[in-house]
């Protein structure tokens, strides 16, 4: 599920298209899940590209996309304390299986900030009824946070978790355009599910690998 992120997030970016070469991976993603055979189109051995990079991640400090655009970013440590009124964690980008899983391990034994609303809206049924099969939801209640129903939550300024004037949000969305999460008058920033969680209770945006 991580590839769709990265994928959806490339057009985010300015990209045309994002894509991973699927794998047996993929094949075993698709295995259960589609009722016609995959034949999965790949690049030619010989293919030629206008510009390969190849980018070292290994180092790298968690990000943060400032208001109020997905290009402003910066990282956690440049916006570390930065008090925030709401937490939404979900998303096509960041609710799946995964980013619950994550978020879980992190609220475990602890609770969300008095002054923090922490929103969680798994992405699909079939992701809220693995984490409620494995305990995740249960850990995330404990935690004080409000699981909703899956769907685009405040993703688009729809429903759960508006953002009123003057509030400030992080979210694992991505997009933080102005208004796109309830009131123009209002700040989004985008970050990892991880960063989210530790935010959620600390009260303002936190490194998660402090806490």
């Amino acid at each position: 599920s991580g590839r769709m992120t990265l994928c959806n997030m490339a057009i985010e970016m300015g990209g045309k298209t994002g894509i991973v070469e699927a794998d047996d991976e993929t094949a075993n993603f698709l295995s259960n899940r589609c009722k016609t055979n995959i034949n999965p189109i790949r690049s030619d051995l010989n293919a030629q590209y206008e510009k390969v990079l190849r980018l070292d991640v290994s180092e790298l400090e968690p990000q943060v996309a400032c208001p109020h655009k997905v290009d402003n970013v910066k990282t956690v440590s440049e916006v570390a304390g930065v008090k925030v009124d709401q937490v939404f964690i979900g998303s096509c980008t960041n609710g799946r299986y995964e980013d619950l899983e994550v978020t879980a391990k992190i609220l475990r034994n602890k609770q969300v900030h008095p002054g923090v609303r922490l929103v969680i809206v798994p992405a699909s049924k079939e992701v809220y009824l693995k984490a409620l099969k494995n305990g995740i939801i249960e850990t995330l209640l404990q935690a004080g946070a409000l699981v909703s129903n899956p769907s685009c939550g405040a993703c688009f300024g729809g429903h759960i978790g508006i953002l009123a004037a003057g509030e400030i949000g992080l979210t694992t969305s991505n997009r933080n355009f102005k208004g796109r999460q309830g009131s123009p008058e209002a700040e989004v920033y985008l970050s990892s599910p991880a960063t989210a969680a530790a935010s959620a209770i600390t009260g303002v945006i936190t490194d998660p690998r402090e806490v």
